[in-house]
C-alpha cells in the first residue's frame, strides 16, 4: 500500500512539472515573438555626407637603382690603385682603378718596333719593285732595237711581277704589325679602368667595393659596382584582380619607413605583360625622382596608387551597408517618426570605411550599429532618446566625416 502511494504521488508531481512546461512554452509563443520584433531597437546612427572619394590601391615593394653595374678588368695583372671608396660619386669618364701596366707597355713597344721593321722592309720592297720596273722598261727598249733577246725580256718580265708579289706580301705584313701594334695600345689602355662615358647619369655612386689594392686580378673579377640613384624603380606586385587597372604614367605616391614623414611622387613606367603562375601577380616599375638622393636601393617602401577619383560623391559609413533577402542596401532613419527604412543601394567606390552611393540619391541619417535587429519600417530609439522603461539609450551619434 504504501508503495502505491508513492507512485501516485511521483505521476502526480511529473504531470505538475509538464503543465508548466508548457505554460511557459506557451508564452513565449509566436505573439510573444510577435511583439518582441516590434519593440524598439537602439541604434547608433551617421549622416549622409557629400564628399571627396579616391579609390586607392596600397602595395609593398622595394627599390632598384634605374641603373647598376660593376667595373672589372679586362686583363689580368696586380691592382695598383683603387681611386673610389664606398659611397663616392662619380662621373663619366672617371679614372677608378690602375693595374700594374709594365708588362703591357713593354708588349706596346716590342709591337712598335715590329711594325718599324715591317714598314722598313715594306720601303724597300717598293725600292726594289721600282728598280725592277725600270730593268723591264729597259729590256723592253732594247728588244725593240734587236739588241736584248727574248729571253732577257722574260727574265725582267718575271722579275718584276715576283717584285711586285713581294711588295704585297710586304704590305701584309705591315697591315699585320700595325693591328698587332694597336692591340697592344688596348691591352695597355685596359690596365686602367674608367667609368663608361654611355649612358651618362647625374648621380652615379659607388656602391660595392669588392677588393684592395695589391690584389691579383684575373680577367672580369669585380673590383666596384656603380649604380645611378637619381631616379629609382620601385617594384612592386599586383594581384589578377587589380592588373587591369594598371596603366603607364598612373601617379603613385611612395613612402617609406626610413622617412616616416616625407612622401616621394613616382610614375608607373613599366607594366609585365604576365603574371606569374605560381604567385598569380604581375611586376609594375615605379619610376621616382631621388633629386635629394634620400632614398636609396634596396629600401622598403609602400606605393599608392589612385585610380579613380570623385570631388562631390555621396558616401556613407561601410558599416552602414547590410543585406536584406539578398538585396544590398542601408536602413535610413526618420528620426521624427522614429523608424528606420530598408533602401536598396548601389555602391561605387570603397575606400577604407566610406562607401560611395551611386545610386539612389540619400540624405539624412543611415543606421550604423544595430541595424542586425531590424526590419523595414521598424522602430528605432535615436541618440539621446529615451526607452520605454524610462532609461537612457546609451549610443551616440556618428559624424559621418570621410
Amino acid at each position: 500500500m504504501k508503495k502505491f502511494v508513492i507512485a501516485v504521488l511521483l505521476i502526480a508531481g511529473a504531470a505538475f512539472l509538464g503543465w508548466k512546461i508548457y505554460e511557459k512554452a506557451s508564452a513565449s509563443g509566436p505573439d510573444s515573438q510577435a511583439s518582441r520584433s516590434r519593440a524598439a531597437v537602439a541604434v547608433e546612427i551617421a549622416e549622409v555626407k557629400k564628399s571627396v572619394i579616391r579609390d586607392v590601391g596600397s602595395y609593398t615593394g622595394s627599390l632598384y637603382p634605374v641603373s647598376e653595374f660593376t667595373l672589372a678588368p679586362k686583363i689580368s695583372g696586380r691592382l695598383e690603385k683603387i681611386l673610389v671608396h664606398i659611397g663616392d660619386i662619380v662621373k663619366p669618364g672617371q679614372l677608378v682603378a690602375a693595374l700594374d701596366d709594365e708588362e703591357y707597355r713593354q708588349q706596346l713597344k716590342q709591337a712598335q718596333a715590329e711594325l718599324e721593321v715591317s714598314r722598313a722592309e715594306l720601303q724597300e720592297k717598293k725600292d726594289t719593285l721600282e728598280n725592277a720596273r725600270r730593268e723591264y722598261q729597259r729590256t723592253v727598249a732594247l728588244r725593240e732595237k734587236k739588241i736584248a733577246s727574248a729571253s732577257q725580256l722574260d727574265a725582267a718580265d718575271a722579275q718584276l711581277k715576283t717584285q711586285r708579289a713581294k711588295l704585297k706580301v710586304a704590305e701584309a705584313q705591315v697591315l699585320q704589325k700595325e693591328a698587332a701594334f694597336n692591340a697592344a695600345k688596348i691591352r695597355l689602355s685596359y690596365a686602367r679602368i674608367h667609368v663608361p662615358e654611355r649612358n651618362n647619369g647625374d648621380h652615379r655612386v659607388v656602391g660595392e667595393r669588392f677588393v684592395d689594392e695589391g690584389a691579383l686580378l684575373s680577367p672580369n673579377n669585380p673590383i666596384v659596382s656603380i649604380l645611378d640613384i637619381g631616379r629609382l624603380i620601385a617594384v612592386v606586385h599586383v594581384i589578377e584582380r587589380d592588373y587591369a587597372r594598371m596603366k603607364p604614367a598612373l601617379e603613385a605616391v611612395i613612402t617609406t619607413d626610413a622617412f616616416p614623414v616625407s612622401t616621394f611622387k613616382g610614375r608607373v613606367v613599366r607594366i609585365a605583360p604576365l603574371l606569374k603562375e605560381k604567385s598569380r601577380q604581375a611586376r609594375v616599375e615605379i619610376e621616382i625622382l631621388n633629386e635629394d638622393l634620400l632614398l636609396k636601393p634596396g629600401m622598403f617602401v609602400r606605393a599608392q596608387l589612385e585610380f579613380d577619383r570623385r570631388e562631390d560623391a555621396t558616401v556613407i559609413p561601410l558599416a552602414s551597408i547590410v543585406k536584406r533577402n539578398d538585396e544590398q542596401g542601408v536602413f535610413v532613419a526618420d528620426e521624427d517618426k522614429k523608424t528606420a527604412r530598408f533602401v536598396p543601394v548601389k555602391t561605387g567606390i570603397i575606400s577604407g570605411s566610406i562607401a560611395e552611393v551611386l545610386d539612389p540619391e540619400l540624405e539624412g541619417w543611415v543606421v550604423t550599429l544595430g541595424h542586425h535587429l531590424l526590419e523595414d519600417g521598424g522602430a528605432i530609439i535615436v541618440p539621446g532618446e529615451a526607452t520605454a522603461d524610462g532609461s537612457s539609450a546609451h549610443n551616440l551619434r556618428q559624424t559621418g566625416k570621410s
